[in-house]
């Protein structure tokens, strides 16, 4: 199959690298320096899982040079950027082209089906600790790599979708076809948004959060808090979610951060809306007490953010 990342940062970099390496057929969208590093040295891989390696030749694009028409669309783009992703995907998407978007913000696939109804979106998630870390050369830190997609609606599935399962599980990535998405997603959000939340209020890494202390209960209580919203949302976590996270933060190495501290940091446009302030307008949609959201969101206004 023909596949078309939008996004070649720590998430759609890492996905285009290994499905390249197994000889998919991967086209990655990128711009600027990055592209052009891509282009005349192919991608180069910092891991802690698999060493430091070159993927060559890379198949690496901007949007107006894409001209080919994909049967599988990742989008991988932060959540300020979607909108951007909308008319090119209209452009090169197939009619019966799938698209699976791999976004931090929870029911990102839902909003996006609604501006493209002539296409299947599914819903989707990804676990990975990459970022870029600079043009070219991206960085992997730890040993999860894993994506979990599906279809909100059984009558919408396509044997398609089996055979994305197949080709990320030959790329070396773990793909789980969910059938569950709702849920499999939320329970993605639950660490992110908490890892983010956490993150960004202490200017706490994961070596910060992996201590025994305040600044690893309060990223157990916001974890919590999620847990709570669910159960209100009709939502039910098949795993302790708290416990399940904190795991998956004694995984990674000290020094890692989530992407929209970094961004923060550089000061760039953030996903802090999404993954802060949303999960506070959900709190009063869903009529639960969010108090650990709350006073992060509250301290957070307080320091200029929106």
């Amino acid at each position: 199959m023909k596949y078309l990342i939008i996004g070649a940062g720590g998430t759609g970099g890492c996905i285009g690298a290994y499905m390249t390496e197994a000889e998919k057929d991967v086209t990655l969208i990128a711009r600027g320096a990055h592209l052009a590093a891509m282009q005349a040295e192919g991608l180069r891989m910092e891991t802690t899982k698999k060493g430091n390696y070159t993927v060559r030749p890379v198949k690496a694009v901007d949007m107006e040079h894409y001209e080919e028409h994909p049967d599988v669309i990742f989008v991988c783009v932060k959540g300020y950027s979607l909108e951007d992703t909308i008319p090119f995907i209209r452009r090169v998407a197939k009619p019966d082209t799938v698209v699976i978007p791999l976004l931090n913000i929870y029911g990102t696939g839902g909003r996006l089906q609604k501006q493209l109804p002539e296409l299947l979106v599914t819903d989707g998630c990804i676990y990975i600790a990459g970022e870029i870390k600079e043009p070219g050369c991206l960085w992997q830190n730890g040993d999860i790599f894993r994506v979990v997609f599906g279809v909100r609606e059984p009558s919408e599935y396509r044997e398609v979708l089996s055979e994305v399962k197949k080709d990320l599980d030959d790329s070396g990535i773990t793909g789980i076809l969910s059938e569950n998405i709702r849920r499999d997603a939320l329970q993605k959000f639950s660490y992110v948004s908490p890892a983010a939340a956490c993150g960004q209020y202490y200017d706490a890494m994961a070596g910060d959060m992996q201590k025994l202390g305040e600044v690893r209960d309060t990223f157990a209580a916001l974890i919590h808090e999620i847990d709570i919203l669910a159960e209100a949302m009709g939502i039910h976590f098949e795993v302790d979610i708290v416990q399940t996270n904190l795991d998956i933060l004694d995984s990674l190495t000290p020094e890692a951060s989530t992407s929209m501290q970094r961004d923060v940091k550089k000061g760039k446009l953030s996903e802090m809306d999404g993954l802060i302030f949303e999960v506070v307008r959900m709190g009063r949609q869903y009529k639960v007490e969010l108090p650990t959201y709350g006073k992060i969101a509250e301290e957070l206004k307080r320091r200029g953010f929106s």
